[in-house]
C-alpha cells in the first residue's frame, strides 16, 4: 500500500538512513548519494513532481534532458542515472512505488580513456623531490612517507587518509587498507616505505600537538590529514619534480598497477592488490602495458620484423681479439 503523504525528500531521507544503518555505507558514499539524488529530487519538484507516485519514466527522461541541455559531463549524467536506479529499486522493494520507473533509463556511452601513468624514472624523481634527510622537519618526513605509501601500496587517496596506526605492521611489511564499501584488504610495504614511515613516526613521537593519536598522516595542527590535504602535498612535490600538472594521487595508483604488470605480475594478483571486485576493471592496465609488451615482442620474437642487432661473425671476433692483444702489448 502506497502512502500518498510522503514526499520525494522524505523518501530520500529514508533511503540514506537505510544506506547508513542497514548497508553500513561509508560517509563518503552517503554524501555522494545525497549530492546527486538531492539535485534529482529538487529538479523533479520544480517540474511539479513532488511525490514518488507521480514519478514515471517520462518525468525522469525530461529531467535528464535538462542535464544534457545544461551540458553536464556524460560521466556526471551516468553517475546520476546510477543513483536514480538504486533509489527507485529500493523504493520498489519497500513498497513505496509500484514497479520501477527508472528501469527504462539508458546510460550514455562514455568515452574510454586511458589513465595517466608515470614512468619508473618519473616516480623516482617524485619520491626524491624533498630535501636531504638531515634537512627534513617532521612535515617533510611525513610527505616522504606519504608518497612512498601511495606508490608502495597503490592505495586510493581516501584509503591513505583513513589509515590508523594499528593498520600498519612495519615488521611484517604489510598494511590493512579499507576500500570502497568498507571492504578490507592487505597491502605490501616496500623497504623504502617502511624506512620512511619509521623515520616519520620517530619524528612525531615527541610531538605534543598530536591531537589524533590513531591517525597515521597528520596535518600541521596534529589532526588527520584529509583527502584534499594529501592532494596538496602531492601537488607541491609534483611541481618540485618538474612533472606534468595533471598528476594527482590516483596517478600513483595507476602507476603502481602498470609497473607491476610490466615486471611480470599477473592480472589476478594486481586485482587483489588494487581491491577491484572484478578483473574487468583491472584489465584497463593491460592497454597501458601494450607498448612495453610490443618492445618485448620485437626484441624476443625471431619473426617480429623489427631490425635486429648484427651478431659479430667469427672473422670479426678474431679481428677484435687481435686488436685487444695489440693494445695490451703497447708500452
Amino acid at each position: 500500500m502506497l502512502v500518498s503523504q510522503r514526499t520525494l525528500f522524505s523518501d530520500l531521507e529514508a533511503f540514506l538512513h537505510h544506506l547508513e544503518v542497514v548497508e553500513d555505507r561509508s560517509p563518503h558514499t552517503i554524501r555522494a548519494y545525497w549530492n546527486d539524488l538531492g539535485q534529482v529530487v529538487e529538479g523533479l519538484e520544480q517540474a511539479g513532481v513532488a511525490a514518488a507516485r507521480d514519478v514515471d519514466l517520462l518525468a525522469l527522461r525530461r529531467y535528464l534532458a535538462g542535464l544534457k541541455d545544461a551540458r553536464l559531463a556524460p560521466a556526471t549524467v551516468a553517475r546520476r542515472i546510477s543513483a536514480i536506479r538504486s533509489f527507485f529499486r529500493w523504493m520498489g522493494r519497500e513498497g513505496r512505488v509500484e514497479g520501477n520507473p527508472a528501469e527504462g533509463l539508458r546510460t550514455p556511452r562514455l568515452p574510454r580513456s586511458l589513465p595517466r601513468v608515470l614512468t619508473s624514472a618519473e616516480v623516482e624523481r617524485l619520491l626524491e623531490s624533498g630535501e636531504d634527510d638531515d634537512e627534513l622537519d617532521w612535515q617533510g618526513l611525513r610527505d616522504r612517507a606519504l608518497l612512498e605509501t601511495l606508490y608502495s601500496t597503490g592505495a586510493r587517496v581516501a584509503e591513505a587518509a583513513g589509515l590508523d596506526r594499528p593498520d600498519l605492521d612495519l615488521d611484517g611489511g604489510t598494511v590493512r587498507l579499507r576500500g570502497k564499501g568498507r571492504k578490507e584488504r592487505l597491502g605490501a610495504l616496500g623497504r623504502p616505505c617502511v624506512a620512511a614511515l619509521s623515520a616519520y613516526f620517530e619524528a612525531t613521537r615527541s610531538e605534543r600537538r598530536r591531537r589524533d593519536p590513531r591517525a597515521v598522516f597528520l596535518n600541521r595542527w596534529g589532526e588527520r590529514l584529509s583527502n584534499r590535504g594529501i592532494a596538496r602535498v602531492l601537488r607541491r612535490h609534483v611541481v618540485r619534480a618538474g612533472l606534468p600538472a595533471e598528476v594527482h594521487p590516483h596517478t600513483l595508483r595507476h602507476s603502481f598497477a602498470t609497473h607491476l604488470l610490466e615486471r611480470g605480475a599477473n592480472l589476478r594478483e594486481v586485482q587483489e592488490l588494487l581491491g577491484h571486485e572484478s578483473v574487468a576493471t583491472t584489465q584497463i592496465y593491460t592497454h597501458l602495458t601494450l607498448d612495453h609488451l610490443c618492445r618485448v615482442y620485437d626484441r624476443a620474437h625471431p619473426r617480429s620484423g623489427a631490425p635486429k642487432k648484427k651478431q659479430p661473425g667469427k672473422k670479426q671476433a678474431r679481428k677484435k681479439k687481435a686488436a685487444v692483444k695489440k693494445r695490451r702489448k703497447r708500452p
